[in-house]
């Protein structure tokens, strides 16, 4: 699909049509997400799938491409910087700097040694650096993130946000099982599940059964991971850039700056309750509209093509971040 939004400034008419199925696709997902026992899958999952599904149902017409691209771009962009909202640092501080050291060590850990492994089962650089990413961070929004430094297909976002989906989901189900023998404190659960479990709700799924210290610091943990998505991007766009251009220096995002100027506020002042709950009912919007637009422009043919080693990456980081992370929190927490 030709991506006009790339070759000149969008203009509303052009856009119009493409940002209206891409939305309504997300508003889709958005009500299934309200029905029983489909809590624990992200509207941006939902979204992804309904995208994939119709794209190879029907054709798309010419004339929404523009406003494909745009809602897989554009609104992307600012779905993660509203994520600003939901984070403080104060929030951080909650989990104490023992629980911060675990949840970003094991993050930046998890998602060099994934991303190694990608490279030694032969997975494309970009598809392992994106389940790498969606597996360590936070999941689809991870993954939506920090495609915007990798730069891969869209193929590539539809198999990573699947891995994190098939495997978050798994790890959402199996940890109260495993707690069982562990026999973890409320905390200690509560911190190994969101320092590993890739998307929110299947933190809080993996937690509430546990009771609701362990989903406090869960979430909070979570969330901590979600702060430290910023921060990632730019070092991967200093990277690409340092090493296409030399050592010449990198403008920071207006996307990453936005998110940053959000946490700073929701720090520093005390916003109401009802205004950070509305800021992330409209990211998670964005973000649904933004990967049904890439569903929309995804093929099964392209991730058949892919092969099993993707597959197999995905189960390995799960099992990775897991193990380790647990390890750092009976060493540390």
């Amino acid at each position: 699909m030709t991506d006009i939004a790339t070759r000149q400034p969008a203009r509303l008419p052009e856009i119009f049509p493409g940002v209206v199925i891409a939305a309504l696709i997300g508003g889709l997902a958005f009500g299934l997400h309200q029905l029983p026992h489909m809590n624990v899958v992200s509207p941006a999952i939902l979204a992804a799938v309904f995208g994939l599904f119709l794209a190879h149902a029907v054709k798309i017409p010419e004339r929404m491409e523009a406003g494909i691209a745009f809602s897989s771009r554009s609104l992307l962009r600012w779905a993660v910087a509203l994520l600003g909202l939901q984070v403080s640092f104060g929030q951080i501080a909650a989990i104490g700097w023992t629980g911060f050291a675990v949840v970003a060590i094991g993050l930046a850990v998890s998602f060099l040694t994934i991303r190694a492994l990608g490279r030694a089962l032969g997975v494309a650089p970009k598809l392992a650096e994106l389940i790498a990413a969606g597996t360590s961070i936070c999941g689809a929004s991870a993954v939506a993130g920090v495609n915007t430094a990798t730069g891969a297909e869209d193929e590539d976002v539809a198999y990573a946000v699947a891995m994190v989906t098939l495997f978050g989901t798994a790890a959402m189900l199996l940890y109260p099982l495993i707690d069982h023998l562990l026999m973890l404190d409320s905390r200690r659960y509560g911190l190994w599940a969101g320092a590993s479990i890739h998307e929110v709700a299947q933190v809080v799924g993996a937690t509430a059964q546990i009771g609701p210290e362990a989903t406090q610091t869960g979430t909070v943990a979570k969330l901590t991971r979600i702060l430290l998505l910023a921060p990632l991007v730019m070092g991967l766009r200093f990277g690409r850039r340092k090493a296409a251009v030399g050592n010449a220096g990198v403008g920071m995002p207006l996307f990453v700056v936005g998110f940053l100027a959000l946490v700073a506020v929701n720090s520093l002042f005390a916003l109401p309750h009802e205004l950070t709950a509305l800021g992330g009912q409209v990211s998670g919007f964005l973000l649904a509209v933004a990967l049904g637009a890439m569903g929309l422009k995804t093929h099964v043919a392209a991730l058949k093509a892919k092969g099993w080693a993707p597959l197999v990456l995905g189960a390995l980081g799960t099992l990775f971040i897991s193990l380790f992370t647990l390890g750092l929190t009976l060493a540390f927490a």
